[in-house]
């Protein structure tokens, strides 16, 4: 069951990756607002990624796989910053760029998205199956 999970996640971050790459341009086009590039992560790549999120089991390993491919897609959209002391452009930390994107962590919401699929499974009558 297990390796069946790191498997699925990984197909799904293949997937998120190809997406990401058909849109690519689109979220490096600076005339475009940030606003716009966030709206297109979170209604294209974010919902091939998570796709059948609700039946994971994640390990650590498969959280920390989950934020680097979110951060890595939320670097591009934001761009780099100069930094005030140095003067040299650098890529943008952690932290900041959960600051500037103010929506949940991916893990949460994987964890929202399960509590959620629950409720429905509670709520679903003895004749039916899961």
């Amino acid at each position: 069951m297990f390796v069946l999970c790191a498997e699925e996640i990984k197909s799904r971050l293949r997937s998120g990756s190809a997406c990401y790459n058909s849109v690519q341009n689109i979220l490096s086009f600076r005339l475009l607002s940030k606003n716009l590039k966030i709206k297109i992560y979170r209604n294209i790549i974010l919902p091939v990624v998570l796709y059948g999120c609700e039946t994971w089991l994640l390990t650590l390993r498969e959280e920390r796989k989950l934020r680097v491919s979110k951060n890595m897609v939320l670097r591009i959209i934001f761009g780099s910053r100069r930094d005030e002391v140095r003067g040299e452009w650098r890529r943008l930390h952690n932290e900041e760029l959960n600051d500037l994107y103010s929506s949940a962590n991916i893990v949460r919401l994987m964890k929202s998205r399960r509590m959620r699929w629950a409720g429905h499974v509670v709520r679903m009558g003895e004749e039916r199956r899961v």
